[in-house]
């Protein structure tokens, strides 16, 4: 069976709702009780599906599109191996996860997904060198690409720990934040701009633009990752290393929304339901990069780190609203989905549902501080990720019922 970029759109949806279950799962379990379920395994399951399932796999279809776009001579054929090779490695993930949870099999596949990754890293790049320089987005998917490698580093430093043993706690912790750091705000974010800056009209103040935007984003991308150590004593000039990266990237982000923004808006006569979702979005990443300069002061990281409640927030903030947020809406606005009134009230009802959870984590972080409960908290956390696998089954089920 040929399946086409549709075909694989819908497999992108699908896998949405795959997490959304996992998710409602997790809360079912928090909230009342499911003895024959590991919570942990669950754990593990949702968050390496989320990111090769749901996340990295949509990325590499929308990137692969973006190629098929720009008149290269090459065979786009050839990333379909790709994709097949991603999704067997995420469903055998998401299932071995649950039963054995780190196990022979788990790893296994979690370690054939990197090499996957840089099998797609290595032919992408390839084909990106065939795109002309002045296009908005190579820069930005260039850079996408080397900090998935990037992040690879993280994962085997891990697996190095296991393997001799000799597991440091703060080793092991430094290397999950160095993975999760490179793939949030390396992989993820430079792959969903560059999807994104593909939208624009080129100009010659929007490539000037553009280009400054990305070199300071870029050149701050791997200094930031101090931020996600600040809880180790570190020397004070690498403690000013990373308020020094925050700081660009706050600059390179409120340009962004000068000069960037304004021409997307211009060019786009965008529904009043998308306009909303890219300014809640825009608010969502404003928030982050203001967190994360938060994060600089040593008694706010302190306790940032030390209740998980918060660090939790904080990564459902990034993949969530924004990661999971774009690329729906990106893939609304482009027309890669069915487009009715009612697949777009799915979508209103599942971003309600994004942010609604958002800020019920927010305000558990906050009353972490205080050793407050909430009473109640995990019933309605319970409630909200029902209504997010009830839309994103709704979206699933139009988008494959619509022809």
């Amino acid at each position: 069976m040929k399946l086409t970029f549709s075909d694989w759109i819908k497999f992108s949806l699908f896998n949405l709702l795959l997490v959304a279950t996992l998710g409602l799962l997790m809360r079912y379990k928090i909230a009342f009780e499911l003895p024959f379920l590991n919570q942990k395994n669950i754990q593990h399951s949702h968050s390496h599906f989320a990111f090769a399932g749901w996340v990295s796999q949509t990325i590499i279809v929308l990137m692969v599109h973006f190629l098929s776009k720009q008149n290269v001579a090459t065979n786009i054929e050839k990333y379909k191996k790709i994709f097949i090779a991603n999704i067997i490695c995420a469903y055998i993930m998401l299932f071995s996860f649950i039963f054995q949870g780190y196990g022979l099999i788990s790893i296994l596949f979690s370690t054939l997904s990197i090499f996957v990754s840089f099998w797609f890293a290595i032919l992408f790049f390839k084909d990106l060198k065939l795109i002309s320089k002045d296009n908005l987005s190579k820069n930005w998917l260039k850079a996408a690409l080397f900090f998935n490698v990037i992040s690879s580093l993280g994962t085997f430093a891990l697996a190095y720990m296991m393997a001799t043993k000799n597991i440091s706690q703060d080793f092991y912790l430094s290397s999950i934040y160095f993975y999760l750091h490179f793939q949030y705000n390396g992989w993820f974010w430079f792959a969903c701009l560059g999807l994104f800056m593909n939208q624009l009209t080129p100009n010659l103040a929007l490539k000037k633009a553009n280009k400054t935007i990305f070199s300071w984003f870029f050149i701050s991308c791997i200094p930031a990752y101090l931020l996600s150590v600040l809880w180790l004593e570190l020397p004070v000039w690498i403690y000013i290393i990373a308020i020094l990266s925050v700081i660009f990237q706050v600059f390179a982000w409120l340009k962004f929304i000068k000069l960037i923004i304004p021409n997307f808006i211009k060019n786009h006569s965008l529904i009043p339901l998308f306009k909303w979702i890219y300014i809640s979005i825009i608010a969502c990443v404003s928030i982050k990069f203001l967190l994360q300069f938060s994060s600089t002061i040593p008694i706010v990281g302190k306790l940032a780190f030390g209740f998980r409640p918060v660090v939790i927030a904080y990564l459902h903030l990034v993949l969530l609203a924004i990661i999971s947020g774009f690329l729906l809406v990106y893939l609304f606005t482009n027309q890669f989905v069915a487009q009715n009134n009612t697949i777009k009230k799915a979508l209103a009802l599942f971003i309600i549902g994004v942010f609604l959870n958002e800020l019920v984590l927010a305000i558990q972080g906050i009353a972490s501080f205080s050793y407050t409960l909430i009473p109640y908290v995990n019933e309605i956390l319970f409630g909200i990720a029902i209504l997010l696998f009830f839309s994103a089954f709704w979206m699933f089920y139009l988008n494959t019922k619509s022809k």
